[in-house]
């Protein structure tokens, strides 16, 4: 029988639990220092994948390698570098990266350890700024979040994801073909650029709420089904995380603004206030939509009580129409032996036509009064 080892971090920090996927609970075991590398999300790629870019106005050259050994020389290169990793369950290898670089060990368990809080932080020699990326899911009608972490120096900048497959590819173009004055400028600029490639990829994730959320306001309106509020409650559900991941965004584009970071330039920073803006409008947008579901639902519960009401409108006033009915109906069906209108021969039509009276007066009088 195999024993736990108290001193082994693997087994002692445990991963971050997700309660629904609003709620990152964080449970350390006793004597596990900070800065302990440990992943705790899920492993999404077999193996870890490194891309590289390496240009100035002149040269751009591209690369993917296994190893860091084809990295290394980056660091103290003249020209702006680009080092993207795909996939964090490797701890040796960013282990290995963040020590080249000169990454405090607190950065390295930020960026294994996601789910982080959106923030920016200055270290000595460079920049740590950790960001989501939101994905529509069109499948399975769900934002799909994952963990950013951006590492701007000097001259390099270091992105680290969850997975292959980002919002980068624009960026890649635009390098590529030196379009615009990315190729000219620094690797603050890069970091720039990367941060609003993300917050423009918020914009796509927007547009399809939105639509979703159009289409079930007006199927609300035409005609309210049983899934209707199932799936109000799951937009209101996914506009909660879109709010959770957006809103730090802002505090953190506002820090770069103010001057927290030395690392962007004050010709950077007029690029960095105008994501500042996109992010604002990407809130007040969240907020709308979030006002837009929360009416849709009150006017769905607005039509099922109203349908309701109208069902037992039309039972009340059958059942009021009746009551007279009934009455004199259970008078004549007592079985005494003096009732002197059984014995008359037209008592039975005198009757009927008297009930059909007291049901036709008391039709007239609803329509009257606006009942009917």
């Amino acid at each position: 029988m195999s024993r736990r080892n108290p001193l082994d971090p693997r087994q002692s920090l445990r991963a971050v639990r997700v309660v629904g996927r609003f709620v990152r609970r964080q449970v350390k075991g006793a004597g596990v220092a900070p800065g302990t590398l440990v992943h705790t999300g899920e492993q999404k790629m077999e193996r870890v994948r490194l891309r590289a870019l390496d240009y100035d106005g002149a040269v751009l050259r591209e690369s993917e390698v296994d190893t860091l050994d084809g990295l290394l020389e980056l660091r103290d290169s003249s020209s702006v570098s680009w080092i993207n990793v795909d996939g964090l369950h490797d701890i040796d290898l960013v282990r290995d990266l963040g020590e080249h670089f000169g990454l405090h060990p607190l950065v390295l368990e930020d960026i294994v350890h996601v789910g982080q809080r959106p923030k920016e932080e200055a270290y000595p020699g460079y920049d740590a700024i950790v960001l989501p990326m939101l994905e529509w899911d069109a499948e399975g009608g769900f934002v799909r979040e994952e963990q950013l972490s951006l590492i701007l120096g000097p001259t390099w900048v270091l992105t680290f994801q969850e997975r292959v497959g980002d919002a980068f590819e624009p960026v890649r173009e635009r390098l590529r073909a030196a379009k615009g004055r990315i190729r000219e400028r620094g690797a603050d600029y890069l970091a720039y650029a990367l941060i609003d490639a993300v917050v423009d990829r918020y914009f796509a994730v927007l547009e399809r709420i939105g639509s979703a959320t159009e289409e079930i306001e007006l199927s609300v309106l035409d005609r309210p089904g049983p899934d209707a509020m199932t799936r109000l409650h799951r937009l209101k559900r996914e506009l909660i995380v879109l709010r959770r991941a957006v809103w730090p965004v802002r505090d953190l584009l506002n820090g770069i603004l103010r001057g927290d970071s030395e690392r962007f330039e004050d010709e950077t920073r007029v690029f960095v206030r105008d994501v500042y803006d996109h992010s604002v409008q990407v809130i007040e947008t969240v907020e709308s939509l979030r006002d837009v579901v929360s009416g849709a639902i009150d006017l769905y519960l607005s039509n099922v009580s109203h349908r309701t009401n109208e069902v037992m409108k039309v039972l009340t006033i059958m059942a009021s129409i009746f009551i007279p009915l009934t009455f004199m109906a259970g008078i004549y069906g007592m079985n005494f032996e003096n009732m002197p209108e059984l014995a008359v021969p037209w008592a039975y039509p005198a009757l009927w036509g008297a009930m059909i009276a007291v049901a036709m007066g008391m039709v007239v009088y609803f329509r009257r009064r606006g009942w009917m």
